[in-house]
């Protein structure tokens, strides 16, 4: 059949209105009319061919694109893709209610984003590692992802032959791989390789420029325990510990939050992770470090005593959702960071709505639990300033948001 697509929907599919209500198809913009093949019972099409193509259509870099899942919007034109996201924003925070200016998206580089997430199994082709096809949980190969530093993307089908023997008898494994300031961090799950499959890894490491595998929980160190620089500080990375996906996108978000905060005296970064803000903002106040990940926690810890010149620095085990700070223990602080989980913190915002905190600085990869959070902050007497989205999570339908609040 032929249809019409009239907008962009929230995870980046084109939408028609079909006899039955909407009808999503991958792959396409606004204005375009598209033939798609389309199951009785079910709402998404799959793109057979592109009738009439939008302005805003661009040739995508990436020969997978269209057939991978990793990437949903490589065919739309730059500025219109980070104007499509910006109303992603806006539209979270109007569902709520609440009028703020949304400024311009921060835009991250090709070839910046520094962790992947892959899977690696066997496929009727052979060994494959990559992402998901489109739609699907068959395993697409990847030799090639222009999204990925180099360090990782000119690695792939390397990484793919070597890692391969370890998957043994089992058909999958997740493979996580992080570029870090030694060397690539690999976390393999879902296996137990054998000690000689282990040692024969160990010595292809280092052409590869593997610093640490960790597989069945189990780490081997090859080149050097896995460190990053967060602002200036060389912190260990635990094995599957969080870490930004994009070195230029940490950049900007420690920027907003230092802005956010601007000359607090005393500072509480919950939810803080290795210490991504707390590190920088330890650079001219003292801080409160809040982060229920002890092995997070203990390598921020570490980092703060080999790190001169900083202020003082506690930090504190501590599960924020259910046992977040209250207002009589936010007393005495004059900024408040917090970055929780995709989940958003409402327990956490609820706390600080009640408290007398002047400054709040927010951020969120989801803008829908953001505006939630941010909702109950306004409704608590805070006013937002400040909306900046920054678009870590390239050719995705997923933004980063700060935002700055004051009371």
């Amino acid at each position: 059949m032929e249809v019409e697509i009239g907008r962009l929907g929230a995870g980046g599919d084109g939408v028609a209105e079909g006899a039955d209500g909407p009808i999503y198809v991958p792959f396409t913009l606004p204005r375009e009319r598209v033939k798609v093949a389309l199951e009785s019972g079910e709402d998404r099409a799959v793109l057979l061919e592109v009738i009439q193509p939008s302005p805003d259509r661009v040739t995508p870099i990436c020969p997978y694109f269209g057939v991978c899942g990793g990437c949903a919007l490589q065919h739309m034109e730059r500025s219109a893709y980070l104007d499509w996201k910006r109303e992603q924003v806006a539209a979270a925070l109007q569902a709520r209610g609440l009028a703020a200016e949304v400024e311009a998206v921060r835009p991250v580089p090709l070839a910046s984003r520094r962790r992947a997430a892959l899977a690696l199994g066997r496929t009727r082709e052979g060994i494959a590692l990559g992402y998901r096809r489109a739609r699907s949980h068959d395993l697409i190969d990847v030799a090639t992802c222009p999204v990925l530093a180099p360090r990782i993307s000119e690695r792939l089908p390397q990484l793919k032959a070597a890692l391969a023997p370890l998957l043994g008898g089992k058909r999958e494994a997740r493979a996580s791989v992080t570029e870090t300031l030694t060397g690539l961090d690999i976390v393999l799950e879902g296996v137990r390789p054998s000690p000689a499959a282990l040692g024969a890894f160990a010595g292809k490491a280092g052409t590869l420029g593997v610093a640490r595998l960790t597989a069945d929980g189990e780490s081997i160190v090859l080149g050097g325990a896995p460190e990053v620089d967060l602002s200036g500080a060389r912190v260990k990375l635990p094995p599957g510990a969080f870490l930004q996906a994009s070195r230029e996108a940490e950049f900007e978000l420690v920027r907003l939050v230092l802005e956010g905060v601007g000359t607090a005296k005393r500072v509480a970064d919950l939810f803080a992770g290795l210490g991504t803000f707390t590190l920088a903002l330890a650079r001219s106040s003292p801080v409160h470090a809040y982060e229920s990940d002890e092995a997070a926690l203990g390598a921020l810890a570490e980092a703060v005593r080999r790190t001169p010149k900083l202020k003082p620095v506690k930090t504190v085990a501590r599960e924020l959702f259910g046992s977040p700070l209250g207002a009589k223990e936010l007393q005495g602080f004059d900024a408040v960071v917090f970055d929780p989980p995709r989940a958003g913190a409402t327990a956490q915002a609820e706390a600080i709505a009640k408290s007398r905190v002047p400054k709040v600085v927010a951020v969120s990869c989801n803008p829908g639990t953001l505006a939630r959070d941010l909702r109950i902050l306004v409704d608590g007497g805070y006013r937002i300033v400040r909306i900046v989205p920054v678009d870590q999570f390239l050719f995705s339908p997923h933004i980063e948001v700060v935002a700055h609040l004051v009371r």
